[in-house]
C-alpha cells in the first residue's frame, strides 16, 4: 500500500527535476555574462574556447570544420545568443512554459557542447535528466504555465484523432479498391 501512495508524489519528483534542469540553464546563462565577462569583453572566452576545440583530439572532423567555418565566423553573434538562450530555455523551464520544446533546445546546445569535447559526470547527468523529463513528459506539466493555458497538448497527437485519420485513409483505400 505504500507504494501507491508514493506514486502520487513521482510527478512532482519530475517537476523538482524540471525545475533543477531549468535553473541548472538559467545559472549556465547568468554566469556566463556576470563571471565569464561575455557581454563585458565580447567573443574573447567564447573564441579561445572554440580554438581550443580544435586542437582537442575529442572533437570529430565535421564539428571542426563546423567549428571554423561557421561559429569562428560568427562569435560574436554566438557570444549574445547562447547565454542569453540559457537564461530563457531556464526561465521556461523552471516555469513549465513551452516545455518540451525547450527541453529540445537543451538537447540541442548541450549535443554541441559535447562535440566540442567536453564530455563530463556533468553532461551525462544532464543529457541524462533532458532525456528523462522528455520520457516522463506527461508528468513534466504538472505545475507548469503549459497546462494553465492548455499547450500541454500541443505537441502530443491525440489517440482518438490519430485512430480517425487512419480510419479516414483505410476507408478511402476501400472505396478506390472498389472501384
Amino acid at each position: 500500500m505504500k507504494v501507491i501512495k508514493n506514486v502520487k508524489f513521482f510527478p512532482y519528483l519530475i517537476v523538482l527535476m524540471r525545475v533543477l534542469f531549468g535553473t541548472g540553464w538559467l545559472l549556465a546563462g547568468v554566469t556566463k555574462i556576470t563571471e565569464k565577462l561575455w557581454f563585458k569583453e565580447p567573443g574573447i572566452f567564447l573564441n579561445d574556447y572554440l580554438i581550443n576545440s580544435l586542437q582537442n583530439s575529442n572533437v570529430p572532423i565535421f564539428y571542426k570544420t563546423f567549428i571554423e567555418n561557421i561559429a569562428l565566423e560568427h562569435v560574436l553573434i554566438l557570444n549574445y545568443v547562447i547565454p542569453i538562450a540559457q537564461i530563457i530555455l531556464g526561465i521556461f523551464l523552471i516555469s513549465g512554459l513551452l516545455t518540451i520544446p525547450s527541453i529540445l533546445a537543451c538537447i540541442f546546445m548541450h549535443i554541441n557542447f559535447i562535440l566540442s569535447g567536453n564530455m563530463n559526470v556533468i553532461s551525462l547527468i544532464l543529457y541524462t535528466n533532458a532525456f528523462s523529463l522528455i520520457i516522463f513528459k506527461s508528468d513534466v506539466y504538472h505545475l507548469s504555465l503549459d497546462k494553465y493555458f492548455n499547450l500541454d497538448t500541443l505537441l502530443t497527437i491525440n489517440r482518438n484523432e490519430k485512430e480517425k485519420i487512419i480510419s479516414m485513409t483505410s476507408n478511402k483505400e476501400k472505396i478506390f479498391s472498389n472501384s
